[in-house]
């Protein structure tokens, strides 16, 4: 099981849009046209912009994305240029894609653009959304065998779920086809992960908000629990919210920089988050920066909900660091 999320019945969701750059890098740079006297080539992504997540909820997977894209060209007439589609969505009907021209193209390459490259963007596009599903799909989802429910398996076998790709690339070939090309750090290999990145401000220095997560008496004082192996030393393991929280010291820059490995005792013996906290101070606040590698997905919003209440609102009401919201 890559996610915790009983019977496939809650809202997950997955960003993916640093994949679709990748995905229309790799497409689009491969495609050119020639008719004899003329030759066009597309070259670079210049932009992608928009969303792109890929979520499920009640056994259903469904891909959302609303991306406007633009790619360089180059023509053997010597003119460099752009093509820009302004509107690619989830729902688009492949007939429906815009492609516009910088006006500065000569009429030669405007022709060919025209007849021999843009169907092959199209066809590029039309594959975006079913390989998108293909590639990143599975892994937001309990396995079918470990769904009791009738309603969320019934989802899940729809034919849908299931899109036909013309031919696998390292866009959606499957685990059993590719070897990961980025693997999992040794602190987080029991679920498929994603990161978050939280800050805050405190009416304090830098030096405070260093001991205050630091030392024993003052993490006893937000937690309202005795902590336990807590202390300002790299090695150290400790356990905090009575072992609800587990972790341990990776590195320490005095009054600037906490780095930790840090889990919640609920997952996966050895899953651990990297936690990075630094911290940047002002003439009278501190800004306390939180940054996190590991989380499993679909805990983002769990992890993120606890740390603002158990940390950064337990130590301003505590301490009295700054306002609470």
């Amino acid at each position: 099981m890559v996610v915790q999320n009983p019977n496939n019945w809650h809202w997950v969701d997955k960003n993916c849009i640093d994949w679709a750059r990748a995905y229309f890098d790799e497409k689009l740079k491969s495609i050119s046209a020639d008719d004899g006297t003329t030759s066009v080539k597309l070259s670079t992504i210049k932009s992608l912009k928009g969303d792109c997540e890929v979520c499920q909820r009640k056994g259903k997977v469904i891909s959302l994305f609303d991306l406007s894209l633009e790619v360089n060209y180059e023509s053997s007439s010597g003119h460099k240029g752009s093509i820009t589609v302004p509107e690619i969505m989830y729902d688009t009907e492949s007939d429906e894609y815009q492609f516009n021209l910088d006006e500065r193209v000569d009429e030669n390459s405007r022709v060919l653009i025209r007849s021999k490259i843009v169907p092959q963007i199209r066809e590029v596009l039309n594959d975006f959304g079913p390989t998108l599903i293909n590639v990143h799909g599975s892994d937001i989802q309990v396995n079918e065998d470990q769904v009791m429910s009738t309603f969320t398996k019934g989802n899940q076998n729809l034919e849908y779920m299931k899109p036909i790709v013309k031919e696998k690339t390292t866009f959606n070939k499957n685990d059993s086809d590719i070897k990961e090309s980025k693997p999992l750090p040794q602190y987080a290999q029991k679920y498929n992960i994603s990161s978050l990145h939280l800050s805050t401000e405190f009416n304090t220095s830098a030096d405070q908000l260093y001991i205050t997560l630091l030392d024993p008496q003052r993490v006893s004082a937000w937690t309202r629990s005795s902590p336990g192996g807590i202390e300002p030393k790299i090695g150290a393991e400790f356990k905090l919210f009575g072992g609800g929280v587990e972790g341990k010291i990776l590195n320490l820059i005095k009054n600037k920089e906490i780095q930790m490995l840090w889990r919640l005792s609920s997952w996966k013996e050895g899953h651990y988050v990297k936690i990075t906290f630094t911290f940047d101070q002002g003439d009278h606040e501190t800004i306390m920066n939180v940054d996190m590698n590991g989380v499993p997905i679909g805990e983002e919003e769990l992890v993120e909900g606890n740390f603002r209440d158990k940390y950064f609102r337990a130590i301003k009401l505590t301490f009295g660091f700054g306002a609470v919201l």
